[in-house]
């Protein structure tokens, strides 16, 4: 049975954990609140981009390709055979529950199922960038590291990820480019998703009676759509980042609330089997005076 004295050690050990859980949950609730702002900011700018994107590709679809035109962009263009390229974004740090080991975890097996092909990995966040380089029996070149960018994303890293991923795509073959990452649905809920980025998806089949919009162009549309579309990848890369950042902030404000609950049930726990402990000593005193009492009465 522990001492008192050991059994209060303990309690003041969980108890500073405890505080620590906290300060921790507090600045990741804080810093979330700030993240979902940017989310909500980058959100609409990424969806209209993309509804511009596809809407182009159709009128090129309805009118350049029925005429005998070339092939709208490379960024269409559809390989088959080609290396892949893995764009991994996870975190820099720990204590934020299942976020990173869910990411990690899809991404081996991402990486297992394509074993035997050449593969290409950017990895955004330190955990994703050791678990690439100690990855074993798949043949994977690192193209790019971006690590201690979290909590402080702007969008010159979504360009510099987005514009190695644009140039692996066009220099070095590559025949897809994939993206990992976490997406922030709530402050409840992450979920994990396998995102396309390159080629560009293609866009939704719509009815020829279906009217799209009636755009007047200055340049021509290729040279528009031309310099729309490196735009385009980098402002998807910008969302997927602020997703990412979102959620493991929501899950390490998780993760922290669990561990403090834990901490307070121990402690809990603890301040009774001392009290307990103390009882026992008390009583164990009292029986010895009364005992030593009656002993000298005798």
């Amino acid at each position: 049975m522990p001492s008192l004295r050991e059994i209060r050690r303990k309690i003041k050990s969980v108890k500073s954990t405890e505080q620590i859980t906290k300060a921790m949950k507090m600045v990741a609730a804080a810093r979330m609140r700030r993240s979902q702002l940017s989310i909500l900011a980058a959100r609409p700018f990424a969806s209209r981009m993309e509804r511009l994107v596809r809407e182009l590709a159709l009128l090129h679809e309805r009118e350049d390709l029925q005429a005998g035109a070339a092939t709208l962009h490379p960024f269409f263009s559809r390989r088959a055979g080609g290396p892949e390229l893995l764009i991994l974004v996870t975190g820099d740090k720990g204590l934020c529950g299942a976020f990173n080991a869910n990411v990690l975890r899809a991404a081996i097996e991402w990486f297992r199922a394509r074993s035997g092909r050449k593969i290409y990995c950017i990895a955004v966040g330190r955990k994703g960038r050791d678990m690439a380089h100690r990855l074993k029996g798949v043949d994977v070149e690192i193209l790019g590291e971006l690590v201690g960018v979290f909590p402080k994303i702007s969008f010159a890293h979504a360009e510099l990820v987005g514009q190695a991923a644009i140039d692996a795509y066009l220099n070095k073959g590559v025949s897809k480019v994939t993206v990992l990452y976490n997406e922030f649905k709530s402050v409840a809920q992450q979920r994990l998703l396998t995102a396309a980025l390159l080629p560009v998806p293609a866009p939704e089949v719509v009815p020829d009676a279906v009217e799209l919009p009636d755009y007047g162009f200055e340049p021509r549309r290729d040279d528009l759509l031309a310099a729309l579309l490196p735009r385009h990848i980098k402002a998807q890369m910008y969302r997927i980042l602020l997703e990412s950042q979102a959620a493991e902030l929501a899950a390490r404000m998780n993760a922290m609330d669990a561990a403090s609950k834990n901490a307070k049930e121990l402690r809990e726990a603890l301040n009774l089997e001392a009290n307990r402990t103390r009882q026992a000593l008390i009583t164990k005193e009292i029986a010895e005076l009364v005992g030593g009492a009656e002993a000298l009465a005798a």
